[in-house]
């Protein structure tokens, strides 16, 4: 019966079989309906006789597929076939695209963010403007800044404080600190998103000034102390920084200059931890640093010295020294900034005389702290940043006895500081989430800026402790609810807010286009442009024809709401102190590189670059 079966089989053509068996035959069928049908030769077919090894299966159930197109069957074939190869190849690329970059959505946004809010101090120089610079609605401005001093100076250069042609060397000196603190944190990030050389040169321009600011070498005696180049005070010449609507490559006007002595002890103590600071950045350029040190060593001696003579106050408290700057930068304090200063002079040098300063004024200058100012880092407030700067060096380099009671303090400080961000009984929010460090200051950006910074730093020192929570009394916050925190600030100021308007000009696709802010409003066409002619452009109703990227601007008020006025500067205006906030919360925020750590943690944080001087 076998023997006919095959013989009968080769005497006729086989026009229907099953798929492919395992054994690797064709199964006949004789049923159209269930066989696929192979007369186009797609699948060689078997020499062999189809019974030597049978299907396990019933001739009807290997499958019920009918294919009656042959052309429509190669078609699908090969479609799918290459379907395959191209979700492998983005497989592929998914696979080895991230060990070069690797950073989230999130993390490209806060690149180009932080690009942005660097390329805003670009657009802040005075003096010989860098024809190098991306910002090309500048030029050559203030080259007789310092002539109207007595005697005569060079204070050519640094950075204009806002939106006027006034520079203020307190909030220069501040964002020289913050820059750098930001810096010698988080350099490795830096130069992973290729901006290091871009910060490092901002923090160089603003402390060749510094050092312009405080002429170490003088033999005047006293050695001079320059607060401010420009006015904006009710001075009998009829044109100033302030009255005066107009690009600073165009002014005419007189700049005089505010001259104080080591007896403006704020200005002193922040200027002191600008120079100490930076000469950590630039610690590789070995002749930079150690002038920049020796600079900071001097005045320190001058602003402490317990002569009878010698007087210690706020620097606006004296007229000639910072009298006009009253309006502006009012300071109310002179103990928060020598602690300030002295704490980053150790980090600098090493010296554990200025960490006993540091250390043994902590406490005494935190009961001074003014009730309103808590919890608050901003130019006016140094000691919620010098706890957090004593608490990072009691938890990796505790150096115990005598330090200790003020590392308890400044520890208990930063603590409580990063508790009082996430619980909202301490600060009050906008309605869209905004911290309200301060609602009746105004400029509210900046404070939540400083705070989001301080959040995220902390929790990353944290993590490299193995926490995962700070104590907060009898409760407790974790790691990523500061986190949380320190993101959602963040994005309220890039645009994840009720206006749903970015703060930052240039960021997203709404921001505001009526920033207070002469060089932005005025035409860079060529053309001169008097006091009168710019008073045009600033009640002028059309955008601003320069786009002044990364100027993170006042902000709206406690309900959330903003108007974009140029003539409403409380909320239209920018600063270099609240920028210098904004990139310090942009780049601590940012992804970390995708570095392998001997400990396995990696936040981005150089560990011990602050430590290099402490044995």
């Amino acid at each position: 019966m076998t023997s006919f079966i095959s013989s009968d089989l080769d005497s006729q053509s086989i026009r229907y079989a099953h798929t492919i068996s395992e054994a690797g035959r064709l199964v006949p069928s004789a049923s159209k309906w269930n066989s696929i049908q192979l007369d186009f030769n797609l699948v060689r077919q078997s020499n062999n006789n189809y019974f030597s090894i049978s299907s396990q299966y019933s001739k009807s159930y290997d499958y019920e597929l009918v294919i009656t197109d042959k052309k429509c069957f190669k078609r699908f074939v090969y479609i799918s076939v290459t379907i395959v190869l191209a979700i492998l190849a983005i497989a592929l690329l998914l696979h080895f695209l991230p060990q070069s970059r690797g950073h989230s959505s999130s993390s490209r946004n806060l690149t180009l963010a932080l690009s942005q809010a660097l390329m805003f101090f670009d657009a802040q120089k005075s003096g010989n403007f860098p024809s190098s610079t991306p910002v090309r609605f500048r030029g050559n401005s203030g080259l007789q800044d310092g002539n109207l001093s007595s005697p005569a100076a060079d204070l050519v250069g640094g950075f204009y404080d806002s939106g006027n042609n006034m520079k203020f060397s307190f909030t220069s000196a501040y964002t020289v600190t913050l820059l750098s603190w930001s810096v010698i944190e988080y350099h490795e990030k830096y130069a992973e998103i290729g901006e290091l050389d871009h910060v490092k040169d901002i923090i160089r321009w603003g402390s060749d000034y510094l050092l312009k600011v405080f002429p170490h070498n003088s033999t005047l005696v006293p050695i001079p102390l320059y607060s401010q180049v420009g006015t904006g005070g009710n001075d009998t010449e009829p044109y100033n920084d302030m009255s005066c609507w107009q690009r600073p490559e165009h002014m005419e006007y007189p700049r005089p200059v505010s001259t104080c002595d080591s007896t403006a002890s704020d200005l002193a103590g922040e200027i002191m931890a600008a120079l100490s600071s930076a000469s950590i950045v630039f610690k590789d350029d070995a002749d930079y640093s150690v002038t920049l040190i020796r600079a900071a060593e001097k005045l320190f001696g001058l602003a402490t010295k317990n002569d009878t003579g010698h007087m210690q106050g706020p620097y606006t408290a004296v007229e000639n020294c910072g009298g006009t700057a009253r309006k502006f930068y009012n300071s109310s304090g002179f103990m928060d900034e020598l602690v300030w200063g002295g704490t980053w002079l150790f980090f600098a040098t090493g010296n554990t005389s200025y960490l006993g300063y540091a250390t043994g004024n902590f406490s005494a200058t935190e009961a001074v702290e003014r009730l309103s100012e808590k919890g608050i880092f901003y130019w006016n407030n140094k000691l919620p940043a010098t706890a957090v700067l004593l608490a990072r060096l009691r938890s990796f380099r505790d150096l115990g006895f005598p330090y200790e009671p003020g590392f308890k303090s400044s520890t208990n400080m930063a603590n409580s500081l990063v508790c009082s961000y996430a619980s909202e009984g301490v600060f009050n929010r906008t309605p869209g989430g905004l911290i309200l460090s301060d609602p009746g200051h105004g400029e509210s950006l900046q404070f939540a800026a400083t705070a989001s910074f301080f959040s995220k730093l902390y929790s990353d020192y944290l993590q490299l402790l193995g926490s995962t929570e700070v104590s907060c009394g009898s409760d407790s916050l974790s790691l990523e609810s500061m986190r949380k925190f320190s993101r959602s600030q963040v994005r309220y100021i890039l645009g994840d807010n009720p206006m749903k308007m970015s703060y930052m000009v240039g960021f997203g696709n709404k921001y505001p286009t009526h920033v207070h802010h002469r060089a932005a409003s005025i035409p860079w066409d060529g053309r001169y442009y008097s006091c009168e002619a710019g008073q045009g452009w600033l009640s002028s109703k059309d955008p601003n024809p320069n786009i002044l990227y990364g100027a993170m601007v006042s902000g709206p008020d406690q309900f959330d709401n903003f108007l974009d006025e140029r003539e409403q500067p409380w909320f239209t205006e920018p600063t270099i102190a609240s920028n210098a906030g904004l990139v310090a919360a942009l780049i601590a925020l940012h992804d970390p590189p995708r570095k392998s750590k001997p400990n396995g943690i990696s936040v981005g944080i150089d560990l011990d670059n602050i430590f290099e001087k402490i044995h």
